[in-house]
């Protein structure tokens, strides 16, 4: 068996997730405190891929990851590659793909704490950053494991994006959901129901341990 499309999935997975908490905690945190008339457009624009099919979003990215688009190009002229049909923009459209299931948990769970927290800190001279770091993060704790969950298991089962950016280059950007659907479309059913079985039993357990953790964290605080 060829595993390298699993590494390849974890990788793409894991890279993903990583970025995504890192770009999605001032975005969360920004949407959760704002007052700003141009929130409702942000926050549509974040839970976009929510409703828009697939094979749209991965369109419109194709488009604009290929030579001629204005992020490829830009891309091309600074890096000297290509940026479609790269493992690179597919992390790119994972992390657009995905960005709703790790900014909307960081921004409820951010909602969910007072100001007046906040306040108190920042009137004891802690700097905004500490009062963060000390106060919000550990408050948040659960936010987080839930939107690095959903968003680690969401890119596990992208197929459209990854397909219409990614292609099916092996070694490449070939992840499983690709490798399930040639199984299928050679009639190979046996192998595709081993790997589609194994992503499901996986998806439940995980996400199982998460509503398990939420629901005990919640006891505590009650």
């Amino acid at each position: 068996m060829d595993w390298s499309p699993l590494w390849l999935t974890l990788q793409l997975a894991s890279a993903t997730t990583a970025v995504l908490i890192v770009i999605g905690t001032p975005l969360a945190w920004w949407l959760a405190r704002t007052p700003a008339r141009v929130k409702p457009v942000i926050e549509a624009l974040v839970a976009l891929p929510l409703v828009l099919p697939p094979t749209v979003l991965g369109f419109y990215l194709l488009l604009a990851f290929g030579p001629h688009g204005w992020i490829g190009m830009g891309w091309q002229q600074i890096s000297g590659s290509a940026l479609s049909f790269t493992f690179t923009g597919l992390l790119i459209a994972s992390v657009i793909y995905s960005l709703p299931f790790v900014v909307q948990p960081l921004q409820t769970a951010f909602a969910a704490v007072g100001r007046d927290l906040l306040e108190a800190a920042w009137c004891l001279r802690a700097s905004h950053f500490d009062a963060f770091r000390s106060i919000m993060l550990p408050l948040a704790a659960r936010g987080y494991l839930t939107a690095a969950i959903l968003g680690f298991t969401h890119t596990l089962g992208e197929f459209g994006v990854v397909l219409m950016v990614g292609g099916n280059i092996p070694g490449q950007t070939q992840v499983l959901s690709i490798v399930i659907y040639d199984h299928v479309e050679s009639l190979d059913y046996a192998a595709a129901h081993t790997l589609s079985l194994g992503l499901l039993v996986f998806s439940f357990i995980v996400l199982t341990a998460v509503y398990a953790l939420n629901r005990r964290a919640g006891l505590r605080m009650l």
